[in-house]
């Protein structure tokens, strides 16, 4: 199947980008006069959208006045949910929206505007899209920032994306930007349930070892929480079962993305890849306001059972540039949340010291 990207941009976009005495990056590029290109990013944003075409409808004014202040050169989004392009019968295109029906043409168009607008007019975006409303990863560049190479798959092949879309990679010059949506557990011994997410975790696992020749920022929706600080009810998740099955490997047993199993290797993942957890970096105590990224529905036996699965993972050697990392939701009344389960996470770096002479 041919798989291949192709960046949306408002007409004109190709020229160079500029940038204003108030901000490093601006949507009207034409206006300003050519400046080279920025070299690193150093602001981000990691959101898990349940939905972007129901955020856009519901929660985009909200969202839009909170990313406009806080101005992030990259935003990774998981949880798409916008079909792939192709129509019925035909291969499908995860670079690119759907917009072979007039309701696919409705939505991509709502999409469309929603990204044109201030202040995400200023951003270059990269799709990788299910072939259903399912899943999927879009990421957001400042137009000021060039990657020298964007892939779709662990592996970096040119053409190939990940199945469900779940994988946006962007390479610059001094580092690598990896946005994922990984795949929930589940609950039971099954191929798309606890098998594939060992399968996931291997692929992570073998990627992390093999690109350590350049420093690595992996954000995105990671679907676990490590360690006991990293939700809000330890003996509850411990305990979870769905319908009274009980895996037969105890290290299976409890909450997807809080089994035994599954924070076991994604220890792994973070020693033996060199990478650190910004956010644990900078907040080494439990914060039971402000300390997570997920909260169950405000209704029924998940109201105020919290998740931190959504991640800033960095490069040891990047940690010491890691001046923030901060989850901008609070409260199990889902207080900015901007409609999703899931809070917008940020992480800013100093700039790159240069070694003296």
């Amino acid at each position: 199947m041919k798989r291949f990207f192709k960046p949306i941009e408002k007409e004109g976009s190709a020229k160079k980008p500029t940038l204003s005495p108030s901000k490093q990056c601006v949507e009207n590029e034409d206006a300003q006069p050519e400046v080279d290109i920025k070299k690193e990013p150093l602001k981000f944003l990691t959101w898990n959208a349940n939905s972007l075409l129901l955020r856009v409808k519901n929660n985009w004014l909200e969202f839009s006045s909170f990313v406009s202040n806080l101005d992030p050169d990259i935003i990774a989004i998981q949880e798409v949910r916008m079909p792939a392009a192709g129509s019925k019968g035909a291969p499908k295109i995860p670079g690119e929206l759907k917009d072979d029906t007039s309701s696919s043409r409705e939505e991509k168009q709502i999409l469309m505007r929603a990204l044109s607008s201030p202040p995400f007019g200023s951003y270059r975006v990269w799709w990788s899209l299910s072939d259903t409303k399912y899943a999927g990863t879009a990421l957001l560049v400042k137009k000021c920032l060039r990657p020298l190479k964007v892939y779709f798959s662990l592996d970096r092949t040119v053409s190939k994306h990940e199945p469900d879309g779940r994988v946006i990679l962007a390479e610059f010059e001094t580092l690598r930007v990896l946005n994922t949506y990984a795949p929930n557990n589940g609950w039971k011994e099954e191929e798309n349930s606890f098998q594939r997410r060992r399968k996931w975790d291997k692929r992570i696992l073998e990627f992390v070892v093999q690109s350590s020749d350049k420093p690595l920022i992996w954000c995105g929706d990671l679907n676990v929480s490590h360690e006991d600080i990293d939700v809000s009810h330890p003996e509850f998740f411990s305990a979870a079962k769905m319908n009274g099955y009980v895996p037969p490997n105890k290290e299976d047993c409890g909450q997807p993305g809080f089994t035994l199993s599954e924070r076991k290797r994604f220890g792994a993942i973070l020693k033996e890849g060199r990478l650190v957890d910004a956010y644990r970096y900078l907040h080494k105590e439990k914060d039971m306001e402000c300390g997570f990224s997920w909260s169950g529905n405000p209704v029924g036996k998940y109201r105020g059972k919290r998740m931190r699965i959504d991640y800033f993972i960095v490069s040891d050697k990047l940690k010491e540039r890691v001046t923030s990392c901060e989850m901008h939701g609070k409260g199990i009344e889902l207080e900015g949340f901007y409609g999703s389960d899931h809070c917008p996470v940020s992480l800013q770096l100093s700039e790159e010291c240069k070694e003296a002479n």
